[in-house]
């Protein structure tokens, strides 16, 4: 069974072009979702994977339809592929139940992997460059001084927590672990 899924990013846009495509390459049931892309929640598209059985095959209009990122759409169609259901996109004519779609799905595959490497690789010289400038990474520590007064303001109790953060530059998780617990604090 081919079973679609279709996106639209707001109420403004229609669904027919992907609807009627959708129909059009034989799908017998339709899942929809109105929301952006970079939503992780999506209901329609998590019904739709739900319903596919093995054998069955998840259609969609446009790769960007489905997934939010190269290698979000990867990991889904990983986990589709394990279940022993196929996958295709129309516009971009993979399709992972012949050998040739299974090969461009994988080379897609191949190249975001290589694209992660290489943001790895390029964080990785850009970090040991800045060490060997003398320069370290991350957050600034607590000076000695602000961990006394940020444990004498909380044993005092006169301010809120609020209050201490704001007079010290702290955020209420730097106090609690410099300062104590919260069961300490107003």
């Amino acid at each position: 069974m081919k079973i679609g899924y279709t996106r639209v990013t707001t109420t403004d846009e229609t669904l027919e072009l992907q609807t009627d495509a959708l129909s059009e390459a034989g799908c017998e049931k339709l899942y929809t979702d109105i929301a952006s892309g970079a939503r992780t929640q999506r209901p329609g598209l998590d019904e739709a994977i739900s319903f596919c059985r093995k054998g069955d095959t998840l259609v969609v209009w446009k790769l960007d339809r489905m997934g939010r990122s190269t290698s979000h759409l990867i990991e889904m169609i990983q986990e589709l592929e394990k279940r022993g259901v196929g996958f295709q996109s129309l516009t971009e004519k993979i399709d992972t139940t012949t050998a040739g779609g299974r090969l461009i799905f994988h080379l897609f595959g191949a190249l975001a992997e290589f694209e992660r490497d290489l943001i790895r690789e390029r964080v990785q010289a850009g970090l040991k460059s800045a060490r060997a400038r003398g320069r370290k990474g991350g957050r600034p520590g607590v000076s000695e001084e602000t961990k006394a007064m940020a444990k004498t303001l909380l044993a005092d109790k006169s301010l809120s927590v609020k209050q201490i953060c704001d007079r010290l530059g702290i955020a209420k998780s730097t106090l609690y672990k410099h300062a104590g617990s919260k069961s300490q604090s107003p």
